[in-house]
């Protein structure tokens, strides 16, 4: 099977964002990560600050998972909280955005949003905490005495993310095709294996 899109989840640090980008410039492939979040903003008009502060939120409870669900197909937009809205939202530009053909997707339950497609490759991007700490205070700045907390808070806040809107584990491992460790293989290779998978 010919796989046409890749939605890519990811611990923080393990480079899944360069991942999908590099993707995109070894296969000429759109990818979409903080784009949609942008169109959420000007579709809702709701700063992106504070969609993200929306996302934190996220309770991880499994009752509110199944409450959050069942309002969706009932199509009772208007009840949901602002968390829920937002993550429709999210889900219907993931929609277009797919609509447009092959893309990328980083991050904001990408696979959930394109469920009913069977050419969906599902990544998971990990790597040793150890990694994950020395490429956040390099490559995004985080000083040193906290970035131990930040890796803890990033982690969580997507882990409790994807658990309350699809009501399942992050982590997980049987929610995705592959799961590859950039620790080990590195950007390059791990963009690499994605492309073949997509094109076996």
């Amino acid at each position: 099977m010919k796989y046409r899109y890749v939605a890519i989840e990811r611990e923080y640090g393990s480079a899944g964002t360069e991942i999908g980008k590099r993707i995109t410039e070894l296969g000429g492939i759109p990818n979409y990560g903080i784009e949609i979040l942008e169109q959420v903003s000007e579709n809702l008009n709701i700063d992106i600050g504070k969609i993200e502060q929306y996302e934190e939120r996220a309770t991880n409870s499994f009752l509110y998972s199944i409450y959050l669900m069942g309002k969706m197909r009932e199509g009772a937009e208007g009840q949901l909280s602002n968390e829920g809205q937002i993550y429709l939202e999210e889900q219907k530009v993931i929609q277009k955005m797919a609509a447009k053909g092959p893309a990328v997707f980083v991050g904001r339950c990408a696979a959930n949003a394109l469920a009913d497609r069977e050419d969906v490759l599902k990544v998971f991007i990990r790597a040793d905490k150890e990694l994950r700490r020395k490429r956040a205070i390099e490559s995004y700045g985080i000083k040193p005495n906290e970035v131990e907390v930040v890796v803890y808070k990033f982690d969580r806040k997507r882990g409790n993310y994807y658990s309350t809107n699809t009501g399942k584990n992050w982590h997980d491992l049987s929610n995705y095709h592959m799961v590859l460790d950039s620790g080990k293989l590195g950007v390059e290779r791990c963009a690499r294996l994605i492309l073949d998978a997509m094109n076996q």
